[in-house]
């Protein structure tokens, strides 16, 4: 079982820095269609193993000077994303609290993030053709940001597709560009998460290996996705991108099968 999910997590991370989406959109759909663990064990571990991909991405960008993120925008972005991060997690145990079998909140997430994925993928196909704004004002980065924290944390998928298409279309940003900032938001928003779920003693029961293994896992896949994306063109990481997303969307429909 470990093997399996170190495998998942190194995959899902070294794709998730690629694409910034933070590899936690991948982790958490394909360990609940594993259906090995409890769907608040696997959004714990997901979510421990997108924070340790995130710092380090931010961290070696930081120390290469090879960061593109705008801290104008992105800063005002992720202080709203904490705040979501929080809200989300509450909004997790709310939802989780109305049914008797805890597993059914994994379909409610399978449903969400569905939604959320087809809805970026049509994006992202047509994205060419649709104007894009350049928004500057701090209030409005701050609600962006609150509402991306909490789908984020609420799903357990770090940020995910979502957070692309936000900078796409509100502050016209590059591909690349979008991805640096993207994981620099799933940094924070993740911190947040991390520190509600021990502040509130919510922390599921799991394995010191499994945790452990799946962030060592999440920093090396880090390391790996940030060589592979110095060396291939935007272009490749949108095709790379859409295909995630058809992925993802068919790995949902199967989650929503299963749990209800």
């Amino acid at each position: 079982m470990e093997l399996l999910f170190f495998l998942i997590s190194f995959s899902a991370s070294v794709i998730g820095v690629i694409c910034g989406i933070g590899g936690g959109v991948v982790i958490k759909p394909v360990l609940d269609a594993a259906g090995i663990l409890s769907v608040s064990a696997i959004s714990f571990l997901s979510g421990c193993t997108v924070l340790s991909m995130s710092c380090y991405s931010v961290i070696k960008s930081k120390m290469n000077k090879e960061s593109v993120i705008d801290m104008s925008i992105s800063t005002y972005l992720g202080i709203g994303a904490i705040v979501g991060g929080i809200a989300g997690k509450q909004c997790f145990q709310a939802v989780k609290s109305l049914f008797d079998n805890g597993n059914t909140v994994g379909a409610v997430q399978a449903i969400v993030l569905a939604i959320i994925t087809i809805g970026t993928l049509i994006y992202t196909i047509f994205k060419k053709k649709i104007p894009t704004l350049r928004l500057t004002s701090k209030v409005v980065c701050l609600l962006i940001g609150l509402g991306l924290g909490i789908m984020s944390s609420f799903l357990g998928i770090g940020g995910g597709p979502i957070n692309l298409v936000v900078l796409y279309y509100f502050f016209s940003m590059e591909t690349k560009v979008a991805a640096q900032n993207s994981i620099y938001i799933i940094c924070l928003s993740q911190i947040s998460s991390l520190v509600i779920t021990i502040v509130t003693g919510t922390v599921p029961s799991v394995s010191p290996l499994l945790l452990v293994g799946m962030i060592l896992c999440g920093l090396l896949g880090s390391a790996v996705g940030r060589k592979i994306n110095a060396k291939i063109s935007s272009a490749v990481v949108d095709r790379l991108f859409m295909g995630l997303m058809c992925v993802i969307i068919l790995i949902c429909f199967y989650n929503m099968y299963q749990f209800l």
